[in-house]
């Protein structure tokens, strides 16, 4: 008989390992954190040696850790792929995203519907983050971010390109009604309604407008883009918006782009599986299909 570690301590450990921390462990495996502790002090007295240490206030796994982490990772991976290929027939193969909350709300889930269609034994599970540039930890298949697709852009995953985006000047069809702006002077007729998650959109579209000197004109600032987006589509103010995110609330007469030439070019999105995942059959018809995603590109 082989002389195996016990494994419902190997699962913990390599959630922990995996995530960087306890807490995010016990979150994502629904345990207490002390749960998790106890489990890892199991496995490291079968191991005899020490598997994290404590930093600050949270504990990291140490460069036996690591290395053991990988290994065990990757036999997790194995055994994935093996279930999935001797499973039960018609079981759905569930894969797990990571995206930014503008990002999933306004672009990924209502593509989903069509995904969803073409492979019904596939269920994406989509968890959502606060910012593009939120740190990347374990507990995905697939994270959305921020980013370039470039070689070495990241060191641990492997990218693939999905989505450009540029800025635009944003408003509601009732709000043009009552004070169109068909110059950029017009703006400062207007509450500037911003987000403190996109905290430069507007310095940046008023100095490529030529009305920087309106920097610091009357704004309304909520904490989130999505709230933003909320007021702008009562006429509350005038925003600045992302597109192609937005294009089929302008497709829909919900909002309009009222000097669409006006323009600031951002960093699109990207796809990151980690190096060390299996690139399963359902993770990669995912990602074929979330970059092969038709695109709109005018304004």
């Amino acid at each position: 008989m082989r002389r195996l570690p016990p494994l419902n301590a190997l699962r913990v450990f390599e959630v922990a390992a995996r995530m960087g921390s306890y807490a995010a462990a016990a979150t994502e495996l629904a345990l207490t954190h002390g749960a998790v502790s106890r489990q890892i002090s199991l496995l490291e007295r079968w191991m005899g040696r020490r598997l994290f240490v404590r930093s600050g206030r949270r504990m990291i796994p140490t460069p036996v850790g690591r290395a053991f982490a990988a290994e065990v990772s990757r036999a997790f991976d194995r055994v994935t792929a093996a279930a999935e290929a001797c499973g039960r027939p018609g079981a759905p193969h569930i894969l797990r995203v990571s995206a930014p909350t503008s990002f999933a709300m306004r672009w990924l889930i209502p593509h989903l519907v069509t995904f969803h269609a073409d492979h019904p034994d596939m269920e994406v599970v989509v968890t959502t983050v606060s910012t593009v540039h939120e740190e990347l930890r374990g507990g995905f298949d697939v994270a959305i971010r921020r980013g370039s697709a470039k070689r070495n852009a990241w060191p641990q995953y492997s990218a693939s390109h999905v989505l450009d985006d540029v800025d635009t000047l944003i408003m509601s069809p009732a709000l043009f009604a009552q004070r169109p702006i068909r110059d950029p002077r017009d703006v400062a007729d207007h509450i500037l309604l911003a987000s403190e998650t996109r905290p430069g959109d507007w310095t940046d579209w008023l100095d490529v407008a030529g009305l920087s000197h309106l920097v610091g004109h009357r704004r309304q600032v909520f904490d989130h883009f999505f709230v933003t987006f909320q007021a702008i589509v009562d006429s509350v103010g005038i925003g600045i918006g992302p597109l192609p995110l937005l294009s089929a609330e302008v497709a829909a007469g919900r909002i309009i782009t009222p000097l669409p030439n006006i323009t600031v070019p951002r960093t699109g999105y990207v796809a990151l599986v980690p190096c060390n995942a299996d690139k399963t059959f359902p993770l990669r018809t995912f990602i074929d299909w979330l970059v092969a995603l038709d695109k709109p590109r005018g304004l």
